[in-house]
């Protein structure tokens, strides 16, 4: 089974893609946000995680889900678990992270992996989406690696670690981190320019939490419900660019994988 997360697009295609070559059952984890998260393994079933990373960390909702998580089996021990996360840029301690929420689980991981993809991220005023021939690239790399790790985990070799981290993994995930997770993860800032906003219902259909009242021919609101994940995926899907976060989206560009 693949558990996984997405909202852009970018971890979800790569889920598909391991499903596919690896004939693993799906399992989106923003439909199990309330209640037990029970599961039944077949024997000798892979058990994968596929996520975002959100300031140098796995997305909240994901950790919280890892924490839950409740998997029934004979002996889980010889299940094979692996990580395969998406970034911009370099992941930090994100597998750390996700490491230990999964222990409380008791589970062990024998695999990790990381994809670069096109960054999605455009909450400070120095980051924007990256140009269409870098997005390019990325996807084309992203793509070959996608079957050399689908093989790894097909085949379920321990040890394999393909992880794209910087030189300061950790000031980017306790420090940097830090401050992301406490100050700018948050809806507040989102708003909708009435002018342009055409009340289609596409950024409340693509959240990945029901952060949104809408829906056709209803302006978007945010619910301030502190489920906000600041994936940014109602901005970058919205036709009409309606859709702004304070002033840090002026001006930039947006995405999501097609």
């Amino acid at each position: 089974m693949i558990f996984y997360l997405s909202g852009t697009g970018n971890s979800k295609w790569a889920a598909q893609k391991i499903a596919q070559l690896t004939q693993e059952t799906l399992y989106a984890i923003s439909e199990f946000t309330t209640g037990d998260c029970n599961f039944a393994l077949k024997a000798d079933e892979r058990i994968g995680f596929v996520f975002p990373v959100h300031g140098w960390r796995p997305p909240k909702i994901m950790r919280t889900f890892m924490q839950k998580l409740q998997l029934h089996a004979e002996n889980l021990e010889q299940h094979f678990c692996y990580l395969l996360c998406t970034a911009g840029n370099d992941i930090g301690m994100t597998m750390v992270y996700a490491q230990k929420d999964l222990e409380k689980a008791g589970l062990h991981v024998h695999a990790m992996f990381s994809l670069l993809m096109p960054n999605t991220y455009v909450g400070l005023p120095f980051m924007d989406v990256d140009h269409e021939g870098v997005s390019q690239q990325k996807k084309q790399e992203a793509t070959q690696d996608l079957l050399h790790y689908a093989q790894a985990i097909f085949d379920c070799k321990h040890g394999e670690m393909h992880l794209h981290l910087s030189k300061w993994p950790r000031i980017n995930s306790y420090v940097l981190g830090g401050f992301f997770t406490k100050f700018l993860i948050t809806d507040k800032p989102f708003h909708v320019n009435t002018q342009r906003c055409v009340k289609c219902g596409i950024c409340s259909a693509v959240c990945p939490v029901d952060n949104i009242d809408g829906g056709f021919r209803k302006q978007p609101i945010w619910k301030h419900n502190q489920k906000c994940l600041t994936c940014f995926t109602c901005y970058h899907h919205c036709p009409k660019h309606a859709i702004g976060y304070g002033w840090a989206t002026h001006r930039k560009g947006q995405y999501f994988f097609k």
